[in-house]
């Protein structure tokens, strides 16, 4: 079977993120990337289902600039055995996203396809559902647990409620949660072997996919700052200042 992964180049998440002067976005200058934390978390599902005998092959996927090709040689160098990159300087919403990645599963044809649940920079969640909606593919959305048993595979998922298993007949969608697994570190034996690895290019015009924007960019701005705290004499003090000051009772 053929796992195929999605991997997303996002700022670090021990950076402090930086706004534009203008408003316009994220300030990217001289800022560490790295891949996307959910996205670890897939790889590394895909490589244990590899090391398990159940996979055959895992393909990592990535859409955007020629830099992210960095992370995607870091997911070689965790054990996936080759890459694609759609390489673009588009900024690509969801829909697109998902649009191009159904296109590279028709090409690849894989049993199973792993995304992070959502991204650590837009945080928006989306495109694994869309993914299944454009390839009709079954979908186990925050997933905690996958077991695959021959043509059929039970996905638990993390929902309000606890937890909800769902059995789903391959191939399958799957977004990964928190609580998959604990993503390994690479060995730098296997950071040397990633740069010997098969790497592909390809453009939106090869994929032969047409996409445009939804969505508009207004304005990013950063959260206001937060206020210093006070002290209080007493109990009548404090629920006088909640009720008149803070009005929250």
């Amino acid at each position: 079977m053929k796992v195929l992964v999605t991997v997303k180049r996002v700022i670090d998440y021990n950076v402090k993120v930086r706004v534009k002067s203008d408003n316009s976005g994220v300030d990217l200058s001289n800022v560490k990337m790295a891949m996307n934390p959910f996205c670890e978390i897939a790889v590394e599902e895909a490589i244990r289902l590899k090391e398990a005998g159940i996979a055959t092959e895992v393909v990592v996927v990535s859409l955007g600039v020629k830099a992210c090709q960095e992370q995607l040689r870091t997911a070689l160098a965790l054990g996936a055995d080759r890459a694609i990159h759609v390489e673009t300087d588009q900024e690509l919403e969801s829909l697109n996203v998902a649009k191009l990645l159904a296109k590279v599963i028709e090409e690849e044809q894989p049993g199973m396809v792993i995304l992070g649940k959502q991204a650590i920079d837009t945080d928006n969640n989306q495109t694994g559902q869309m993914l299944a909606a454009l390839t009709g593919m079954p979908q186990g959305t925050f997933a905690s647990k996958i077991v695959v048993d021959g043509d059929k595979a039970l996905v638990t998922r993390e929902v309000d409620g606890g937890l909800q298993t769902v059995e789903l007949n391959m191939p399958i969608i799957a977004t990964t949660d928190l609580r998959l697994n604990e993503p390994r570190y690479a060995s730098l034996p296997n950071i040397m072997k990633a740069k010997r690895k098969p790497l592909v290019v390809k453009t939106i015009e090869e994929l032969g996919v047409s996409i445009k924007d939804h969505t508009k960019l207004l304005s990013v701005t950063p959260p206001p700052e937060r206020q210093g705290g006070i002290k209080v004499a007493d109990v009548a003090e404090l629920v006088d200042k909640l009720k008149n000051e803070a009005k929250v009772i």
